[in-house]
Order: C-alpha cells, then sequence, then structure tokens
C-alpha cells in the first residue's frame, strides 16, 4: 500500500515538473520579440549574432588562406581556395539547403506554439544531417579529384588541392551537424549562442593552424585538419545546447530518427534550396574553370579577392537569414502585415549595409590583400578584381532579401527557378559564349552583375504581382 503511495507521489511529481517546464516554455516563447515589437530592432537583434557569427565562420577560413599564403606560398593558397572552395561549396552546399527546410519549418511551428511539431521537426532534421554527412564524407572523398581535374586545376597545385579536399570531406558530419543545429536555434529566435560557439572554433582553428602549418610544416594537409577539429568542437557545443535546453525545441538523442512526414514537409522546402545552392556552385565552377585557364597567378587573386568577397556576402546572409526566420514565425503567428513591413524595412537596412560595406572593401582592398599575399603580380590582379565587381554589389540586395522572405512563407520553388534561370543559366551561357571571344578575367567577372540585374527584376515582378505576400492585399501594411 504505502509502494502503491508512493509510486503515485512520483507520477504526480513527474507531471507537475513536466507542467512546470511547458509554463517555462510557454512564457519563453511569450517574450520572443520577433513577433512583436519595433520591427528594426528586431531584425538588427536577429542580425548582428548572425552578422558576427558568419564573420567568424569566414575568418578560420581566411586565417588558412593568410597562414598558407604567408608560411607555404601562392601554390599552397591556390590549392586549399579557388576549386576546392568551389567544390565545397557545391556539395556541402547541397545538403545545407536541403536542412534549411528545417529552419523554417520550426520556425513556423514555433511562431504557433505547436510543441509536438517541433519536436519531430528537429529529431527528424538531426537523422538526416547525420545520414547526409556519412554519405559526403564518402562520395566526396572518391569524386573531389576527378571535379578538381574537369575544373581544369593547375597542375602545379593539383595534388595539393586533392590532399586538401579529401581530408576536409572526412569532417563533413562535424560542419552539417553544426549548421543544421545552429539553424534550429536561430529558428526560435536564438542567434547568441551559435555565434559564442563559432568564435571558440574560430580561435581554435587559428591556433590550430600555427600548430600543424608553422610548427609541424604540415602545409595544406595541417590547415584542413585545423578546419575540421575547430568545426567538430563547433558540432559538439551545439548538440550540448539543444540537449541541456527545457523549451520545445529540446533534443533527446534516443527520439533521433526520420519522420517520414516531417522529413517530406523538410525537404519539400528545402530541395529548391539545395537545388539552388548546386546550381549556383555548377555555375561558378564552369566561371572557376574560366579563371583556372589564366594561370596561377589569376587563381591565386581570385582566391584572395575571394575573401575580401565574403566580408559582403557574410552582412547580405545575416539579412537574408534573419528575414527568413522573422517571415517564418510571424507567418506561423498569423501576422501577415507584419511581415511585409519586416520585409520592406529590411530592404532599406541591407542597402545601408551594402553601401558601408562596398566603400571600405572598394578603398581597403590594397591594405586587405596584402595579409594574404606579398606576390606583387597577385596583388594587381587582385585590387583590379575588386575595384570591378564592389560597386555593383548593390544590384544583389534585392535578390537575397526577398528569396529569403518568401522561403519564410514556405514559397520556395518559384524563386528557385528565378534564380535558376536568371542567375546560373544566364551566367553559364556567357562564360560559353562571350569569353571565348574575348578570354580575360573582366569578360568573366561581368557574369555576376549582369545575372544580378536581371535576376533583380525577376524577383521584384514577382513578389509584386504573383507571390503569397502580394496577393493578400486586403491585410493591413
Amino acid at each position: 500500500m504505502e509502494e502503491k503511495i508512493i509510486s503515485e507521489e512520483t507520477a504526480k511529481a513527474e507531471e507537475t515538473a513536466k507542467a512546470e517546464e511547458a509554463i517555462k516554455a510557454e512564457k519563453t516563447i511569450e517574450k520572443n520579440g520577433i513577433t512583436e515589437g519595433v520591427i528594426w530592432k528586431q531584425l538588427l537583434l536577429f542580425f548582428f549574432p548572425i552578422l558576427f557569427g558568419t564573420f567568424f565562420q569566414q575568418l578560420y577560413n581566411a586565417a588558412d588562406a593568410m597562414i598558407l599564403g604567408r608560411f607555404v606560398g601562392k601554390e599552397a593558397l591556390s590549392a586549399a581556395g579557388g576549386s576546392t572552395g568551389t567544390v565545397i561549396n557545391l556539395l556541402v552546399g547541397f545538403f545545407v539547403g536541403l536542412s534549411s527546410g528545417a529552419t523554417v519549418i520550426i520556425s513556423q511551428y514555433y511562431g504557433a506554439k505547436r510543441r509536438e511539431m517541433v519536436g519531430y521537426a528537429v529529431h527528424t532534421a538531426i537523422a538526416f544531417c547525420l545520414a547526409a554527412g556519412l554519405f559526403l564524407m564518402i562520395g566526396g572523398f572518391a569524386a573531389a579529384p576527378s571535379i578538381l581535374r574537369i575544373m581544369d586545376t593547375p597542375a602545379e597545385v593539383l595534388d595539393l588541392a586533392i590532399l586538401y579536399i579529401r581530408i576536409y570531406f572526412l569532417g563533413t558530419i562535424g560542419n552539417l551537424i553544426y549548421n543544421v543545429g545552429a539553424g534550429i536555434l536561430r529558428a526560435v529566435g536564438d542567434s547568441r549562442r551559435p555565434l559564442y560557439f563559432l568564435i571558440v572554433s574560430c580561435f581554435t582553428n587559428i591556433v590550430l593552424d600555427v600548430i600543424f602549418i608553422v610548427v609541424c610544416g604540415l602545409g595544406v594537409a595541417g590547415a584542413a585538419i585545423a578546419t575540421i577539429s575547430s568545426q567538430a568542437l563547433s558540432a559538439v557545443l551545439v548538440m550540448a545546447v539543444l540537449m541541456r535546453t527545457k523549451d520545445m525545441h529540446r533534443l533527446e538523442l534516443r527520439k533521433i530518427r526520420l519522420d517520414r512526414r516531417m522529413f517530406y514537409r523538410i525537404i519539400r522546402i528545402g530541395f529548391p534550396a539545395g537545388l539552388q545552392s548546386v546550381m549556383y556552385s555548377l555555375s561558378n565552377i564552369i566561371i572557376q574553370a574560366a579563371i583556372n585557364a589564366l594561370g596561377t597567378d589569376t587563381v591565386a587573386a581570385w582566391t584572395a579577392y575571394s575573401k575580401l568577397d565574403c566580408i559582403f556576402w557574410m552582412t547580405i546572409n545575416a539579412f537574408g537569414i534573419s528575414i527568413t526566420t522573422f517571415v517564418g514565425q510571424n507567418f506561423g503567428a498569423g501576422n501577415l502585415g507584419r511581415v511585409r513591413k519586416g520585409i520592406r524595412t529590411c530592404l532599406y537596412m541591407s542597402l545601408g549595409a551594402t553601401v558601408f560595406v562596398s566603400l571600405i572593401l572598394y578603398y581597403g582592398a590594397p591594405f586587405i590583400c596584402k595579409f594574404f599575399t606579398t606576390d606583387p603580380e597577385v596583388l594587381r590582379i587582385g585590387l583590379a578584381m575588386t575595384r570591378f565587381l564592389v560597386p555593383v554589389y548593390v544590384t544583389y540586395i534585392i535578390i537575397e532579401i526577398m528569396s529569403g522572405a518568401l522561403r519564410g512563407v514556405g514559397d520556395c520553388w518559384i524563386p528557385t527557378l528565378i534564380c535558376l534561370g536568371g542567375i546560373c543559366v544566364i551566367r553559364v551561357l556567357w562564360i560559353m559564349f562571350a569569353v571565348p571571344g574575348k578570354p580575360d578575367i573582366y569578360t568573366i567577372m561581368f557574369s555576376y552583375p549582369l545575372t544580378w540585374v536581371v535576376t533583380s527584376g525577376l524577383f521584384i515582378g514577382y513578389y509584386t504581382w504573383f507571390s503569397k505576400i502580394s496577393k493578400r492585399r486586403n491585410l493591413p501594411v
């Protein structure tokens, strides 16, 4: 009899504890300012942690490039950037794009306060990234050398590039886990802790770069080992946070499995993003192949410029991620008027930020490029690239913000098709037919502003007349 009373009391205590946790979670959601408050302030509160997080994510790639360029040489710099970076973006970007569907789904369910559906989405997303990481590790290791040869990677850097990329792909599980885990945290409005984890992993990578490259003399192999080690650390940290939270996005290892219905929903939204990433990368592979034909100096200069270029991309991508989560949560909560206001506000903010970044890069390029190389010819070519492309960054803003906003409401296929046609197809046609007539770096680079302008016009037309958001004209704006 006493045992029965004790078991009943234990059961009641467990129920009370669960109820208290649920109340705490509900209070956390109620305090979520994404669906309330001043729009520009909420976007900035979300934007800056993402921006700084992306900055540190790019910083450890830049650290590899700086240390390799300074202590090993321009061949090592080309091997760790250029073709290898494009191949990595192709394969990893596809699966990160697929998993981005989970971010949209979770943000919508979280905004609607649907605890059970958030749980299904979290565990399905983690299960998917584990399977995808294993596939990438094996497939990327095997296929990367052939892809590098197809891209006409210069012979003097080919062996180094193969070594770097094979080591990199051995660590892709950690890369995917971090990206998916960080996406889950951002979907529920927590953009600070992914930043903290990246800061830790960034400094870890820099220390390991010095040890493996400068002290041990491992060259590109040391850079790759340092990168995958730091990515593994960030993956462990993000998993620990997901497992310890009391909110509805809590991760429990025993529940990690692919829920068929949730997996379908995630893929339905994520596949267009993954396909878009692949097509971007394929078009960039064609561009990289055209650049490779111009020699090692141009390849090294393009690698150095790409590190400057990342400053703009991490800024505009931070706005894109911010508006996706903002739109997703407000759409899930039924605040459609606020959705439209948020998009307009984000466009103005990203325009101001782009002008500011462009001015810094345009006038600071002569000094920044010297961090990556001291070779005079590489510096000359890199500066010419920067001065040509930086002034046209403003033509890309509409693409990033509108496609991010449309993903937030689950409108994925048409924006993807617009990007595929307006950017990828036109860019490939330009390289195939215009570059052979005048094979220089300026003809190659002109493919970027050309396709950005065309695609921006298509997005404006679709958003204004045909998108889900524009059709709800009866809503207060």
